[in-house]
């Protein structure tokens, strides 16, 4: 109980939905299935386990950062046992100000992570689109005998004249010359 209220107290109010509470490892296995969380705090040991395998599972099968806080006893083994994992790993008993660094380096690093899926997932979409292109540009030399400038400047003056992308052009080429 105490545990839970440090880390409610630790808890940005506005940078969460949801704060679930789970005093199990298979309780906790079933909400990370069940549903995506930003970081996943575990305060060991858990009355069914340990709860480190069930921290590396976490870890390796999802994009939640974990928070792992240990008795002294066992700190430097469990540090060296999750430190690949990328689970951060704090003594218990820990005190409010340490925890909430902690979650707030969490949530930063959380960001970060949104941050690069969004400029990957831009760099796709446009490598996808210049795939299409190509693909297009390709279609037009072979079955109009353009040169691939004229190909090129065909696409872009197609889309221009239309009014619409490049991409949508070079998907009405492709499907009016197969």
């Amino acid at each position: 109980e105490q545990f839970d209220a440090l880390v409610r107290r630790s808890v940005p109010v506005s940078s969460f939905m949801a704060v679930d509470v789970r005093r199990s490892q298979a309780g906790a296995r079933r909400c990370t299935i069940e549903k995506f969380y930003d970081i996943v705090v575990i305060n060991v040991p858990l009355p069914d386990g340990m709860g480190i395998d069930f921290a590396m599972d976490v870890s390796e099968g999802s994009e939640a950062s974990v928070l792992l806080f240990v008795p002294q006893e066992i700190y430097e083994e469990v540090l060296e046992h999750v430190t690949d994992y990328g689970i951060l790993v704090l003594v218990k008993p820990s005190s409010r100000e340490r925890t909430g660094q902690a979650i707030r380096f969490m949530m930063a690093v959380q960001g970060r992570i949104r941050r690069q899926k969004a400029k990957i997932a831009a760099a796709e979409e446009r490598l996808d689109e210049l795939v299409l292109i190509d693909k297009a540009k390709f279609k037009l030399i072979e079955k109009k005998h353009m040169t691939e400038d004229e190909a090129h400047r065909c696409i872009g003056k197609e889309a221009m004249n239309n009014g619409v992308s490049r991409k949508r052009t070079a998907q009405r080429i492709l499907e009016d010359l197969e």
